[in-house]
Parts: structure tokens; sequence; C-alpha cells
């Protein structure tokens, strides 16, 4: 089973930009397809981004299109998520997974292992 570890939430203010990483265990990482999703307060878990196992395709909710970029690098495990001009509204434990197949998916029940996630709060 892969082991996934996020890193890289905060405090930020509107406007502001972090980046998230999801370091992942195991030698099979690039034959498989990653997610980021995300559960605000009071709210379900959300789709926001996914990546297929070689990058070269990616998906993203509507409302972070234009602003969050995910990528990944194979050679070190990792998958990104790039967040840019956050809002409020993008205030949520954010989660990465990964699916243990070469597509990915925004239906979260497809994955297979989460990570324990990490908190983002776009406040002033």
């Amino acid at each position: 089973q892969v082991q996934l570890v996020e890193s890289g939430g905060g405090l930020v203010q509107p406007g502001g930009s972090l980046r998230l990483s999801c370091a992942a265990s195991g030698r099979t990482f690039s034959s498989y397809a990653m997610g980021w999703f995300r559960q605000g307060p009071g709210k379900e878990r959300e789709f926001v981004a996914a990546i297929s196992r070689s990058g070269g395709s990616t998906y993203y909710a509507d409302s972070v299109k234009g602003r969050f970029t995910i990528s990944r690098d194979n050679a070190k495990n990792t998958v990104y998520l790039q967040m840019n001009s956050l809002k409020p509204e993008d205030t949520a434990v954010y989660y990465c997974a990964v699916r243990t197949v070469a597509v990915p998916s925004t239906n979260p029940y497809t994955y297979d292992s989460w990570g324990q996630g990490t908190q983002v709060t776009v406040s002033s």
C-alpha cells in the first residue's frame, strides 16, 4: 500500500500563494494517478485537481481552474499543488490521494490511499 504524507499548508492572506507537497512511499509511484481533494468546515470532501501517471493530463475543479496547478516529479515520488490567488473559500484541509491505475478521476471513492491532510487557512 502506498503511504502519503502532505506538507506545505498554513495561514495565508487572501490573494496569497501556497505550494502543497505530497510525498509517496513505494517504487510504483510513477504507475499511479494522483489527486488532490479538500474538505472545508461543515462540507463534504470535494475534488480539487488530478494528474495522470505521466503528468501529461491534468484535471481541475471549476472553482480552482486558472489559480491552482497540479504537477508531479516521479523521480522524487512527489506530487505538488501550487495554489495562487487564494480566497477565503479555499480554506479547508487538503488531502492527496493515489489511484492505483494510470487514469485519474474526480470521484474520491475511486482512490485507494489517502494522506493525513494539511490545513490551509486563507484569512486576513
